[in-house]
């Protein structure tokens, strides 16, 4: 299982199980399997309680009129695929899995005057 957040042309942010998808030696597009959009709705930053930053994150289906789990990708409709959070990975995998709820917030404790 390789989860993955991509970032499309399109700005979305995907977070889903990837493969890639061959024609011969040549990667031509990614399997996003259980893809979720991944919405970040809140942010809010405390310099009193050491730099402390939080997010709020929704995770939606894509194609929330579809049934399809998987879902092929042309390799050019994404500009990039990164590590997800640990918390956002985890949240994803709960959901998928049926335990999670939708919405969560994420605590990041980071120095943002850098």
């Amino acid at each position: 299982m390789t989860i993955k957040i991509a970032v499309l042309k399109t700005q979305q942010q995907v977070i889903a199980d990837f493969k890639e998808i061959m024609s011969g030696e040549e990667p031509v597009a990614y399997l996003f399997k259980d893809p979720h959009v991944v919405d970040f709705n809140q942010f809010s930053y405390s310099k009193e309680e050491n730099n402390q930053s939080s997010i709020e994150v929704s995770l939606s289906p894509w194609i929330l009129g579809s049934a399809d789990k998987e879902i092929p990708v042309p390799i050019n409709q994404v500009v990039a695929l990164v590590e997800p959070l640990e918390s956002i990975k985890t949240m994803y995998l709960e959901k998928i899995n049926g335990k999670g709820n939708q919405v969560d917030s994420i605590g990041q404790q980071q120095n943002l005057t850098e």
